[in-house]
């Protein structure tokens, strides 16, 4: 095989012989234990994850697999594919609360196994441990390994891409990699708009180039006419059928949906964003609160990269400068989210891992390190102690949820015993091995997420609370129909419920609900955004029926609602109630 230099080594640290057994066997099943942990415990919450599950559902019971709905709706906001792996998962395991979570969890895992693969074809098999645990233990990467969200299924793709393309560009050549690269990458865009980015590296790699002509490697080929081409066959796999769908079909609703997916949703939202607006150095704030601890190690990483970067490493090259070539592309666009950023975080595990166990061995980085678990227990003690003893805050924060207070004192019992569980590893472990503490604290941490805190919230979280009343007050044999609703609310009914629009003005949604509620009002009841609520209807008989996720909902029968003063537009109703954006 042919490699671009006769890579530099970095300097060696012997490991202790328990630190060699912990990151070899004990810390692998530590985290795959952590990250499976809760896994079919909880529902869809929101603001993601039920619309996802929602367009998958429908999906699965009406064969409809090429246009995701959001109820009766076209869901033009996200392309499908995410939904059809999680449709796909469900036909494979006929159980939702597995179903919606597992393809998270595999692209978490996924993406572990190719950093810990590139780190070891790059340097070695010990830097490529460091490169998996440095990953894991930056809390944005387990907090959405256990959500039900595009990204971190994106960041499985966006990884597997750059994984093939370095391994080319830096190994190679292997244009059967170059080829896996540009087609990942093709199917990272037709699952979130951004999954191009991967291609970005071969411009630091063509600048290291033009620096380095003689060096040998991944140079002129005829391969290189293969990327465009099996990019565009990545994007095929949706674009295809949604090409043939419009061809053979001149539904407007159709060419509405293609229309506002390929143009609005994407360029539009990139350069002219209509909400997430926030400043030029957001992601600067994200990466410090969020990759924790990994950015308590900047001052430290920053200039040992410096240096490198000076060398001339290539290795150094691409992977800092395709990951500040992400991080200077989402800052320019108006609309920012801290997940944006998340493709780069893999990249840097891998750029900092060589450099880990020689920042080990430095008192300040230990001591910065140990500080933060001692800090994550003493908040978590704090929290478990005051929801244990019934403090203002934890109450406080259930009435405004809709939380019952007697949930708190779980919920604290949980956040107490990981206090004191952290702390004992600090005590135990100490400064001089603060690492080993950090792994072990993160995936205490996310065990108690997983197995204690969403499972407690659970009811609430996901409306099931809610909705589960609304079933028992109506009847099993009534049916329902729903204005101004959540898509929480609408996947928690079965058989699903009826609605009129999610995007469609109120007056639209009570005309409709009207002349619904009309063929059989004694059957037939509304569930009703508190908010959303018509002038057309009789107070004395509205049933307060609950909160939940902030809203508050009100339930009536049919025989309550004046269906000629709707029709009349007497109600006084407002356009539009705001709706949860998309991210």
């Amino acid at each position: 095989m042919i490699r671009c230099p006769p890579f530099p080594s970095e300097p060696r640290v012997r490991p202790s012989r328990l630190h060699a057994i912990a990151s070899r066997f004990l810390l692998p099943a530590l985290i795959v234990a952590s990250l499976l942990a809760g896994l079919g415990l909880r529902q869809p919450s929101p603001p993601d994850e039920p619309r996802f599950v929602l367009a998958a559902r429908q999906m699965v019971e009406t064969g409809q697999w090429l246009l995701p709905h959001r109820g009766s709706e076209l869901y033009a906001e996200k392309p499908p594919t995410f939904m059809w792996i999680q449709a796909a998962t469900y036909r494979l395991l006929g159980d939702w609360e597995i179903a919606f979570l597992l393809p998270s969890l595999l692209a978490a895992l996924l993406t572990l196994w190719l950093v810990w693969d590139l780190a070891r074809r790059l340097w070695n098999r010990r830097v490529a441990r460091y490169a998996v645990l440095g990953l894991f233990v930056c809390i944005q990467f387990g907090l959405m390994a256990k959500r039900a969200q595009i990204d971190m299924v994106l960041v499985g793709m966006t990884t597997l891409s750059l994984w093939a393309l370095l391994r080319h560009l830096l190994l190679g050549p292997d244009w059967k990699l170059l080829a896996l690269g540009a087609f990942a990458a093709g199917v990272g865009t037709v699952t979130k708009g951004v999954g191009f980015l991967p291609l970005l590296a071969l411009l630091p790699w063509a600048a290291w180039r033009w620096r380095h002509p003689d060096t040998r490697g991944a140079g002129r080929g005829w391969g290189w006419w293969l990327v465009l081409p099996l990019f565009v066959a990545g994007t095929l796999v949706w674009l295809a059928p949604l090409g043939i769908a419009l061809l053979r079909q001149s539904d407007p609703a159709l060419q509405s949906y293609a229309q506002e997916l390929l143009f609005k949703q994407t360029g539009t939202r990139y350069a002219n964003a209509w909400h997430h607006h926030q400043p030029f150095w957001y992601y600067l704030e994200v990466i410090a609160a969020q990759w924790l601890p990994g950015s308590l190690l900047l001052p430290w990483l920053l200039p040992a990269w410096w240096r490198r970067l000076r060398r001339g490493d290539p290795r150094y090259v691409v992977l800092l400068g395709w990951a500040l070539l992400v991080l200077l592309f989402f800052s320019a666009s108006p609309g920012k989210r801290e997940v944006y950023i998340l493709p780069m975080l893999p990249a840097l595990a891998v750029a900092a891992a060589p450099l880990l166990p020689g920042l080990l061995r430095r008192t300040g980085v230990r001591r910065a390190l140990l500080a933060y678990v001692l800090v994550l227990a003493a908040v978590a003690l704090m929290a478990g102690v005051g929801a244990l003893h019934g403090d203002g805050w934890a109450q406080r924060y259930a009435l405004k949820r809709a939380i019952d207070l007697a949930v708190v004192p779980r919920i604290g019992g949980w956040l107490l015993g990981f206090a004191l569980a952290a702390g004992l590893l600090a005590a135990l472990l100490r400064q001089r091995r603060a690492g080993l503490a950090v792994v072990s604290t993160t995936a205490l941490l996310w065990m108690m997420y997983g197995l204690g805190a969403m499972p407690a919230l659970d009811p609430y979280s996901s409306s099931s609370q809610v909705m589960e009343r609304t079933r028992r007050h109506i009847g099993a044999d009534a049916e329902l129909g729903m204005i101004g609703w959540r898509e929480q609310n609408l996947l928690q009914t079965r058989p699903q419920a009826t609605d009129f629009g999610f995007k469609r003005p109120l007056d639209a949604q009570w005309r409709l609900a009207a002349h619904w509620v009309a063929a059989d009002p004694a059957r037939r009841w509304l569930f009703v955004l508190d908010d959303a609520m018509s002038a057309c209807v009789d107070p004395a008989r509205v049933v307060d029926i609950g909160s939940a996720n902030r809203n508050h909902w009100r339930l009536l029968p049919g025989t309550a609602l004046d269906t000629a003063c709707v029709a009349a537009g007497q109600g006084h109703l407002p356009a539009a109630v705001a709706a949860p954006n998309d991210d």
